[in-house]
This record gives C-alpha cells, structure tokens and sequence, in this order.
C-alpha cells in the first residue's frame, strides 16, 4: 500500500473514530522491542540540559509598534532540549527572524514540554489560551516523535493533534507543524530498528499533514532534513546526550520553518503560487502529504479540498538570537 494511502486510512482513522491503524506490522514489534535496547545503550549518552526559558520580547528596536504574537507547543524540539543559550532555542530563532521580516516586535510564549506526546496538546493548548488577553497571531507545533517512540496508536496521535490546530485556528491564530522528524537519520540507532523508526515516522508525519491541512494549517517536513548535516558534522549538530540538536541543528530547522511562519502572516516576499523550477505543485492532499515526507523543508499548504500546494520556500540563514526582553522591561 503506497504512503498516501496509508496516511489518508490513518487521518481518516483519527476523524471517524476508528481503531488502531498500525504502522508497525506486529511481527516487528519484537525486534524493534529487542533493537530498542540496544539502541538505549548508543544514544543519550549524558543528560540533555533542562531547556533555557526563551519567552520574552525580540526585536526591541521596533519598540513603537505593537507586537506580534508568537507561541511554540510541543515537546523537547520544541522547547529547545539540548542547549543552554535561550538565544540558541527554535522558539527565540524563530521570534529573532519573525520580527526582522516583519519589522514590528515579537512576544514569544513557549508551553512545550520534553518527553511530551500528542495527548499532552489538549493541556499545552488551554496552558496557552487561558493566560493571554489577546490569543497568539502565529502558533509552530512540534510533535510526533514520542508518539513513534512511544508506540501511541497513529490514529490517536493524529486525533489529538487535529483537535488542537482546529482549538487554535478557532481561536484565531495562524498555525504551522513542523512534522515528525524522521528518526531512521539518527545513526546510532541499529538496523533493523532504524528502518522501521524510519518507516514509522514517515508515516505518522505524512497523517499529520492531512489533518493539519483539513483543519486550515500548514505544514513543513522536517523528515530527514537533518538527517545529512548529522552524518557530515555529529560534534556540531548534536546536543551532550547525542539525540537532540545542538544549536547549530535548531538554527537548521527554523531556517526552514521560518518561511511558512512568515507566509501564514502574509510577510514572506514569496507569493502562494507554484514554481516548477523549484519542484513545486498542486497535488491531492495526501499525494502532497507523502511526496513532503521525502525532502525536508517542504511546505504543504491547503487549497480548494481536495488539493494543496506544495512549496520549497527560499531560506535565510539564521543565527543565534539575542537574549529576549521581559515582558514590561526596557532594552538593555
């Protein structure tokens, strides 16, 4: 059965309320069981320190303007598990870059938690809408790795993920998912295991782009992107504990991320529409899903049901950002 198919049973699984739709067939279960041990001993060497609080205000040079509203839900990718820099976290990367396009400050929130699952965004998601006056104008998730590893049924992982980008987007804010890496590029991970951690992965970020799509969000592949810089450069691109980024690997993935923020506010130079030298297209939805999952930094973005259009949006380089401004305080 191709991937897109397999993504359209998973997400359709997850709208209908239908049972467990495996990625896994069950006589793989106890090698990856068996391989998993083995992997524990390879990966996460040393402990990942406690993610830096980034929340505060960036771009403080634009001070005369109200900010924009920037909010990161997920888990330890999200939060920024693995360096000890607030400036080095996706979430202050990202706000850094949000308000140097946008030329208007940047408030940044953060309720992402490491280890967290898909059925810890229902808590992230009320944690995020309860406290604001005003709801986030831009919302990044970063989600589905713990669901592989884990081994949450796919279409609970999804369901969960759905019902929070339509609570979100009901609520008024843009959204964009950054889709389940894809764990077959981390290397110390054994074959078989690597394989069907792939395998897995790739799937589950494939179902994710559907439901994110159907509920009015974007998505951007964060599959493997990774994956080569790991291979060429592991002393630079991983954290202490040999699994997360290190600073130089989150600069990586919001430089990808940042053009589909920047889009959804309607800010990016780059119109909606589809460049064939890029390899860019208008695809069904799941066709668009399973063709994202196999070159990272791709965008899928919504059109009329049944299609969506698929992007590779220039990048810009990213460096670390400043530390953030407390909410109320003057610049230094």
């Amino acid at each position: 059965m191709s991937r897109a198919r397999v993504a359209r049973r998973i997400a359709a699984g997850a709208a209908y309320g239908g049972g467990s739709i495996g990625l896994l067939g069950a006589a793989a279960v106890g090698v990856l069981l068996a391989e998993a041990a083995m992997a524990r001993r390879s990966v996460g060497g040393s402990i990942a320190p406690v993610p830096p609080s980034a929340d505060g205000r960036y771009g403080t040079a634009y001070g005369g303007l109200d900010p924009l509203r920037l909010a990161l839900l997920g888990d330890s990718t999200a939060a920024g598990q693995g360096v000890r820099r607030p400036g080095h976290t996706p979430g202050a990367l990202l706000a850094s870059g949000l308000a140097a396009v946008a030329e208007r400050p940047v408030e940044l929130r953060n309720v992402a938690l490491p280890g967290a699952r898909s059925d810890d965004l229902d808590r992230q998601v009320s944690l995020l809408l309860a406290a604001p006056a005003v709801p986030p104008d831009v919302c990044v998730l970063m989600i589905g790795a713990n669901d592989v590893t884990h081994r949450m049924p796919p279409t609970e992982s999804v369901r969960h993920l759905s019902g929070a980008v339509r609570r979100l987007r009901t609520a008024g804010a843009e959204v964009v998912v950054g889709t389940c890496p894809d764990l077959g590029t981390v290397e110390q991970v054994p074959q078989p295991l690597r394989w069907l951690a792939r395998r897995a992965s790739r799937q589950l970020a494939a179902a994710q782009t559907i439901v994110v799509v159907e509920q009015g969000g974007r998505t951007v592949s964060l599959g493997d992107l990774l994956g080569p810089e790991f291979a060429a450069n592991p002393r630079e691109m991983f954290a202490v504990d040999n699994y997360h980024p290190s600073a130089e690997g989150y600069a990586t993935a919001a430089m990808a991320v940042l053009p589909t923020v920047c889009a959804a506010l309607g800010l990016w130079p780059e119109a909606d529409r589809l460049e064939a030298d890029r390899d860019e297209g208008m695809l069904t939805v799941a066709k668009a899903a399973a063709t994202a999952v196999k070159q990272g930094g791709t965008e899928v973005t919504g059109a009329r049901a049944p299609w969506a259009l698929l992007k590779h949006r220039r990048r810009r380089r990213l460096t670390a950002a400043p530390d953030p401004v407390a909410e109320g305080a003057s610049p230094a």
